[in-house]
């Protein structure tokens, strides 16, 4: 008969009820075989006046009546008290996945899954063009609400079926997952029409905003890192080309700005463009 308790088991209030009641069941069927392995002792001891089956009948009542009403009532609170610590611990994991402004998930969130994800899927890093502009002629409230109004139309243009991340200031990570290359290019190109046609208002000021993207593919020889390098180099490439463009790592052109400090840091053991450190095979 196991006690142990699996907090993941405590996500509605059916599984606490279920809980007490499977703990009073336990507690009524240990208290009775308590009682019944008392009893011999008390007619030894000439304590029981009761005939057998009368102590039968008053220990399964008593059993019912204090062992269960009473665990009955701790193990419905102590259910409770666990929902509501295995709620507030899925709050706090989530909440350590988010980021505050926009709503998606985090730089540490996207790591996580960066390094899970193999062939079949493309990488879009998207950038602000000119941001910078923004805060500077707006107010930092103007670029707060650039930045969650370019996290809305990334949410309606990719959904739940892929993830989608603010990745620091201004730049946001895609991982598009699933069809084929020239779906996974339209739907970045989608977006970026859609922020260049969406009108931002802030303080009674109209903002006009575009975004640059480069985008690189999964594949089971690569590391993640590289395929952020090519995507990032791709980001460069779009930022170079005028802004306001979508760049595939298989275009044509130069990523003059990466291939110092990529080898500089590949050379330490580090990722530029994650910030944490990479495994060195042996």
């Amino acid at each position: 008969m196991s006690l142990q308790v699996d907090l993941g088991n405590f996500d509605s209030r059916g599984a606490v009820y279920n809980f007490a009641l499977k703990m009073t069941f336990r507690a009524v069927l240990l208290a009775f075989l308590f009682n019944l392995a008392v009893l011999p002792l008390g007619y030894a001891l000439g304590l029981m006046p009761l005939s057998l089956a009368d102590a039968v009948k008053l220990s399964v009542a008593g059993s019912w009546l204090f062992g269960g009403a009473v665990s009955g009532a701790l193990a419905l609170l102590t259910g409770h008290v666990i929902r509501e610590l295995s709620v507030s611990r899925a709050e706090f994991e989530r909440l350590s996945r988010t980021d505050m402004l926009s709503g998606l998930l985090n730089r540490r969130a996207f790591n996580a899954a960066l390094a899970e994800t193999g062939p079949g899927a493309s990488l879009a890093i998207l950038d602000i063009d000119r941001f910078k502009a923004v805060n500077d002629g707006h107010g930092h409230c103007a670029g707060d609400e650039v930045i969650r109004s370019v996290a809305g139309i990334l949410r309606e243009v990719f959904e739940d079926e892929h993830l989608i991340a603010r990745l620091g200031g201004e730049e946001f990570g895609v991982i598009i997952r699933g069809g084929g290359l020239a779906q996974r290019i339209g739907l970045v190109e989608r977006a970026r029409n859609l922020v260049e046609a969406r009108v931002i208002r802030c303080d009674g000021a109209a903002i006009h905003t575009t975004i640059s993207a480069g985008i690189a593919e999964f594949a089971s020889d690569l590391r993640p890192e590289s395929v952020y390098s090519a995507a990032d180099c791709a980001l460069y490439r779009a930022k170079a080309g005028g802004r306001n463009r979508v760049v595939h790592e298989t275009e044509e052109g130069n990523c003059d700005r990466c291939d110092k400090p990529a080898a500089e840091a590949s050379a330490a053991g580090m990722n530029p463009f994650i910030g944490e450190p990479v495994p060195v095979a042996g």
